[in-house]
């Protein structure tokens, strides 16, 4: 009898540690965009079309987590010529049908451009990755269902709220069990037929925080791929809120550029 006790208390403490999908999906949010109240990273970005032609993209990222998940990026390019002193800045909203904002700074024009909503999932700067990659897509934008667990990652279904505003129909994302890191999301089309894969391929601990230091993104349909390597990464670094605003998009601080 005692023995039943035991398994009883251990099965009842089992779900009480049970996570819902919700639960998942924010840890694994937090981990990809939120680990520390700032950081800086520089990238070097190497994009291969079908045919095995490579371009070359570099640039830093400044980050800086400003409320409740709310949160605002900075991102300019320093190489090549064609895009050097670019900046693409984002304020991230977590109110429920609140879009972010979203804005481009184009040197040669002199021109800052704001990014509609609906362009959030066009290509980055020439690459396979969206723009919504780069600050990450809103939490409440998809339905979430965990279809699989494994011994080291849970694997959740995401449909979107509103399907005529994507490309994809459903996409799903395989999430690190200890350190809640989203290592691969496969999209599928609106035939259901897979067509685009983002994959963590390299993760190491910074300061702490279990960081991606390199990621891909396949086109399956039409070929061709980009990888993003992540160097000179630091958190906690007390990035001044003052620098994500239209003022420093003609005139970038030297947090940006050194």
């Amino acid at each position: 009898m005692k023995n039943w006790i035991t398994i009883a208390l251990i099965l009842a403490s089992a779900n009480t540690l049970a996570l819902s999908v919700d639960e998942i999906v924010s840890k694994a949010n937090q981990a990809a965009y939120y680990s520390g109240a700032d950081g800086i990273a520089d990238v070097s970005m190497i994009i291969t079309d079908a045919s095995g032609g490579e371009r070359s993209r570099a640039f830093r990222i400044l980050r800086k987590n400003t409320g409740d998940e709310t949160q605002k990026f900075y991102v300019y390019f320093k190489e090549p010529a064609d895009v050097r002193r670019q900046v693409f800045m984002v304020w991230k909203e977590v109110e429920q049908g609140k879009d972010d904002s979203r804005w481009l700074f184009l040197p040669a024009l002199n021109l800052v451009k704001p990014i509609a909503p609906g362009d959030k999932r066009t290509s980055f700067v020439g690459s396979d990755f969206v723009y919504e990659d780069v600050s990450g897509r809103a939490l409440w934008e998809d339905t979430h269902e965990l279809i699989e667990e494994t011994d080291t990652h849970y694997i959740v279904k995401n449909t979107p709220n509103n399907p005529d505003a994507v490309d994809f129909s459903e996409y799903t994302v395989s999430i690190d069990k200890q350190t809640f890191l989203p290592m691969k999301a496969e999209y599928l089309d609106k035939n259901g037929k897979l067509f685009r894969r983002v994959e963590a391929t390299r993760v190491e601990t910074v300061q702490g925080y279990p960081t991606v230091i390199e990621s891909r993104v396949d086109d399956l349909a039409r070929g061709g791929h980009t990888i993003n390597t992540f160097s000179n990464i630091n958190y906690d670094t007390g990035l001044n809120e003052r620098l994500f605003t239209e003022r420093f998009l003609r005139r970038p601080p030297r947090e940006a550029t050194r």
